[in-house]
């Protein structure tokens, strides 16, 4: 694996319906939106999920833990937790969870931003929060190295 700071990092909004996929280089700091795959009650079409991961081979994974304003969990974070483990154990990819709070609403507000519809589903917000999870995890790394 590369050192910390060089790292290829892709990262998931996990979702019942939609997962939002980014991909980011550590070292630039950013995200791109990849890929919204859909769900079936939360679970993927795994091959979908092995062809993104063979194509971009990560060094790390993130999945968004979608907690509850008051630092509390969820039904959901347990749904994205297992997603993550999954993720960990049919791939064997190191997996990080990152604090997603307010990520879908941030990725909604951008959407309609660019002039895109209330149609989340279409637009865009999946992989936006993705990248949005994928962003605030490097600026963590930024804030923890100095």
């Amino acid at each position: 694996m590369p050192e910390a700071g060089n790292r290829r990092v892709m990262a998931f909004d996990f979702g019942t319906r939609r997962i939002g996929v980014a991909t980011g280089q550590e070292l630039l700091g950013t995200g791109e939106p990849l890929a919204m795959i859909p769900a079936r009650d939360g679970i993927p079409d795994w091959s979908v999920v092995e062809k993104l991961l063979e194509e971009w081979r990560p060094d790390l994974v993130l999945v968004g833990l979608p907690l509850n304003m008051d630092d509390t969990e969820n039904e959901m974070c347990a749904r994205a937790r297992k997603f993550g483990n999954r993720i960990h154990g049919r791939f064997h990819y190191p997996v990080e969870m990152v604090d997603e709070r307010l990520t879908s609403f941030e990725a909604k507000g951008d959407v309609l931003a660019r002039g895109g519809s209330r149609d989340f589903g279409r637009h865009g917000v999946d992989d936006r929060a993705a990248v949005l999870i994928l962003e605030t995890w490097f600026r963590e790394q930024d804030n923890s190295a100095g």
